[in-house]
């Protein structure tokens, strides 16, 4: 494990889900955050956009797409949050924090960020940004957290990311 994105909770709509954060089956149209992900991906490293939403690639690189919480209702955001996901959520996020070094935690959104206190931030990097999602605008563009990621990877002597799907 290298990288950690952290997400709130699982795609909503039936079919969407697939248990890595931010990712959808190929075959599922692709989510606005996702888009976004993709745009900014594009305009940092210059990688084309991909035509479907399955990061599994990025999950066999080391990457750990992880929700705080792991279920969710149908087409009910967050309807999961109050049931104890986040208590086993925190504690993974503090186990890799304690028994790894070096990890990148890509923190997107105020409750991504609100993890923040779970990591050691003297063995580990934490990028920090607005959400991916068009209702924080255009606020997420412009992080470079991709190329800022395989840099801090390649000084660790890591092999870099592949960010393309």
């Amino acid at each position: 494990m290298k990288v950690v994105i952290l997400g709130q909770d699982p795609y909503h709509n039936p079919g969407e889900a697939m248990g890595l954060c931010f990712s959808v089956p190929k075959g599922v149209k692709i989510p606005p955050s996702l888009v976004n992900i993709y745009k900014e991906i594009n305009s940092d490293l210059g990688l084309p956009v991909p035509d479907h939403g399955d990061l599994t690639h990025w999950a066999e690189q080391g990457v750990l797409l992880l929700n705080a919480m792991l279920t969710v209702e149908a087409r009910q955001p967050a309807s999961h949050q109050k049931i104890g996901w986040q208590t086993f959520t925190d504690a993974v996020i503090r186990r890799i924090s304690d028994q790894k070094e070096g990890v990148v935690f890509l923190l997107w959104g105020n409750f991504a960020k609100s993890k923040k206190p779970l990591i050691d931030q003297t063995k580990h990097y934490v990028l920090e940004s607005a959400h991916p999602s068009p209702l924080a605008g255009d606020a997420f563009r412009g992080c470079k957290h991709f190329s800022h990621t395989n840099e801090i990877l390649e000084k660790q002597g890591k092999p870099e990311i592949d960010w393309g799907v």
